[in-house]
C-alpha cells in the first residue's frame, strides 16, 4: 500500500527538525515539509485549509472547536510553550506596576492570539487587571493594520479600537501614543532607540519562574493539528501524527544532553537543561493530554470566560480520541 503524501507546515525548531531531516517518520506518510512562521501557517491555515498536517494557535484552534467548525482536528503535540511575562511592554515612564495598566492604551495584533489570551490570564489572576480594564489598540506589530484572522465577537465591556491604518503598534509605542504592547514579538524598536521602552516584569524570567512555582502552569502556544476530511479517511492518522512528534522530541532532548559538543549556539545549554529538570521536571516540555490537563483547563476556563470560545471545552473534546491514550510496553 502507498503512504499518503502530505503536506506539513511547522516552524524550524529544533524538537521537530528530526522530522524535517527524516530521522524520524510519520508511520503511512510520505510528507512534504514546509518551514514557515506561525502568523504564516495559521492564517493559510484558517483561511483556507491549506495544510493537511500544521502547527496551530491555540487560541484560534479553541475558537473555531467550539463553533463547531474548526477544520482541523487536534493531536496534543504542543510544539511552542512560552511564559508570557516576557510578552508585556511598556512605556516606563508612564507604568511603573501592572495595577498601572487601567484605563491605559494598549497595543495587541490580535485580541483572540494565544500570546495575548496568557498575558491576560497572568495579568487577570495576579494582578487584578482585568480585560475590561485597559483600553485595547490592535493593529500589526511590523506592518500597518492587521485583521483577526478569524471572527470574534468581544464582550460589550471589552473597549477595542483599530490602530491608525498608516502606523504599527511598535510605531505608536515608541511615539507614546499607546501605554503598552502585548504580542508573541517584541516592539521592532524596543530599547533600541528609546530608553523609556522596557518589560513590565523588569525580570521576566524570574516572573515565570515563581509563575510556574505556584501553579505548575508551563503555558500552550501551539498545537498539532489534521485536516478534519483526512482523519475522516484515514482514522489512524491522528496517532501516527503524535507518535512522531513525541518520537522527534525525544531525539532532540538526547542530543541536547550530548556534552561532547554543543547542539545550539549558546553557552551553558547543557547545564540549562538540567536546570528546567530539576526546577520542572524531566518531562518539562510534555506532550499528551494527561500531563497537561492542568494547563489545558487553566486556558479554557480563561478564553470562555472572555468570551473568545462560545462554550466552555473539556481538554478532551480538543484531541482526536487516539491521541487519549497511549500504549505501553
Amino acid at each position: 500500500m502507498s503512504k499518503l503524501k502530505l503536506s506539513v507546515a511547522v516552524g524550524n525548531y529544533d524538537r521537530v527538525r528530526p522530522l524535517i531531516d527524516g530521522a524520524v517518520r510519520i508511520d503511512g506518510v510520505d510528507p512534504i515539509f514546509m518551514n514557515l512562521p506561525p502568523e504564516e501557517i495559521f492564517f493559510r491555515a484558517f483561511r483556507g485549509q491549506d495544510f493537511d498536517i500544521c502547527e496551530l494557535s491555540m487560541s484560534s484552534f479553541t475558537v473555531k472547536t467550539a463553533q463547531g467548525n474548526c477544520p482541523y482536528i487536534g493531536v496534543p503535540a504542543f510544539l511552542s510553550r512560552a511564559f508570557r511575562h516576557n510578552s508585556i511592554y511598556v512605556r516606563s515612564d508612564r507604568i511603573k506596576s501592572p495595577e498601572d495598566l487601567k484605563g491605559r492604551r494598549v497595543g495587541l495584533p490580535e485580541y483572540q492570539l494565544t500570546a495575548c489570551v496568557w498575558a491576560r490570564i497572568i495579568l487577570k489572576d495576579e494582578h487584578g487587571v482585568m480585560p475590561s480594564d485597559p483600553i485595547w489598540v490592535r493593529g500589526g506589530i511590523e506592518h500597518p493594520g492587521r485583521p483577526e484572522k478569524i471572527a470574534i465577537k468581544l464582550p460589550a465591556a471589552v473597549r477595542m479600537e483599530d490602530g491608525p491604518a498608516d502606523a504599527t503598534i511598535s510605531e505608536l509605542l515608541e511615539r507614546g501614543d499607546i501605554d503598552g504592547f502585548i504580542a508573541p514579538r517584541p516592539p521592532r524598536f524596543a530599547g533600541r532607540r528609546n530608553p523609556h521602552i522596557g518589560w513590565l516584569f523588569g525580570d521576566p524570567v524570574a516572573a515565570g519562574r515563581d509563575y510556574f512555582r505556584r501553579t505548575g502552569i508551563f503555558p500552550i502556544m501551539h498545537i498539532a493539528g489534521v485536516r478534519r476530511e483526512l482523519v475522516e479517511k484515514h482514522p489512524w492518522l491522528p496517532a501516527a501524527v503524535l507518535k512522531a512528534f513525541e518520537q522527534s522530541k525525544a531525539m532532540c532532548l538526547a542530543a541536547l544532553e550530548d556534552t561532547s559538543a554543543t547542539k545550539v549556539t549558546l553557552p551553558f545549554v547543557e547545564e540549562q537543561l538540567r536546570a528546567a529538570r530539576e526546577f520542572m521536571g524531566n518531562d518539562f516540555w510534555s506532550y499528551g493530554l494527561a500531563a497537561n490537563r492542568n494547563v489545558l483547563e487553566a486556558f479554557l476556563r480563561h478564553h470562555h470566560a472572555e468570551g473568545l470560545s462560545s462554550r466552555l471545552l473539556a481538554p478532551e473534546e480538543l484531541f482526536h480520541p487516539s491521541t487519549h491514550e497511549s500504549f505501553t510496553i
